[in-house]
């Protein structure tokens, strides 16, 4: 069996890559670039861009599944329907695809939105595929390093109602597991959906006090203004981008990310472990901090 891993240099896929190998399973890792980078040995990297249809012909010939997870960038929407489309030319019947909890009602978030655009199509043409919904990565908060250390202040404008954040591994497990599941299947597999979620719902001054406790000093959140978190997003990133994750903040401070009832005993059982709590990835990152 040989899968393909799109964004395989990236945060959950490069965990992927390494959770396939460590399986023994075929992995072609997509990248622009195959010289500049270096993966696990047993991995085939291939050429290709989500933008270059040839390209995208040529890396998923003789593939047998796809782990598909597009970065969020402005063509998101035309990379990810172009390749579900070429895989389906190419026969491919298993299927994991990266999606967003609360796409289907961030309707007004376009990365939200546009990767239910992506899932509407899964849905209409019944394609074997395991659509994976994560909430809030909180690995997104190792950005946060300076205002934390140098001045006790948790900088995100997460909002009072609560995010149920996931830990990245977390979401390659069940990924890698996913994707196990189809290609040892005899037959293709139905159409699913997996909302991952962490297992505590977070607001900004439950945050600021985790990692007082982590850092063994006071820490406070930075508030909740949108207008100056999309200014200073924007200075750092395109204005599109900034904007979009203001949109997304703003629906967290109305809305929250909130796992259902019984999601914590569903991904137990998905992961064979509980999920991964918010404080024990805090004191993991800030041990890193420490050292380096």
């Amino acid at each position: 069996m040989n899968i393909l891993v799109t964004g395989s240099t990236g945060t959950i896929g490069s965990l992927v890559v390494r959770g396939l190998v460590a399986q023994g399973v075929g992995v072609r890792a997509l990248t622009r670039d195959p010289e500049k980078v270096s993966f696990p040995e047993g991995v085939t990297a291939v050429r290709g861009d989500m933008t270059d249809i040839p390209s995208m012909r040529a890396a998923l010939k003789d593939v047998d599944a796809l782990f598909l997870l597009n970065a969020v960038v402005a063509d998101e929407v035309t990379q990810a329907i172009s390749t579900l489309s070429l895989a389906r030319e190419a026969g491919i019947e298993r299927i994991v695809y990266l999606s967003v909890l609360n796409s289907d009602t961030y309707t007004d978030v376009p990365h939200f939105t546009g990767k239910y655009t992506v899932e509407r199509m899964i849905e209409q043409f019944d394609l074997p595929v395991t659509v994976l919904r994560p909430s809030y990565f909180m690995q997104n908060d190792a950005m946060l390093k300076d205002g934390l250390m140098k001045h006790g202040r948790y900088g995100m404008p997460i909002g009072d109602v609560g995010v149920s954040m996931v830990d990245v591994r977390d979401i390659a497990e069940i990924a890698v597991a996913s994707l196990l599941r189809r290609v040892r299947a005899p037959a293709p597999l139905p159409r699913e959906v997996i909302e991952i979620t962490g297992p505590d719902a977070l607001t900004s001054d439950a945050l600021a006090t985790i990692w007082s406790g982590v850092l063994g000093k006071p820490v406070t959140h930075g508030g909740n203004d949108l207008d100056a978190y999309e200014g200073f997003m924007a200075s750092v990133m395109p204005s599109w981008s900034a904007y979009d994750l203001r949109l997304m903040l703003s629906r967290f401070h109305v809305d929250g990310m909130l796992g259902k009832s019984h999601a914590v005993d569903v991904l137990t059982g998905l992961l064979g472990h509980p999920p991964r709590r918010y404080r024990d990835f805090a004191g993991e990152l800030a041990k890193t901090w420490q050292v380096s």
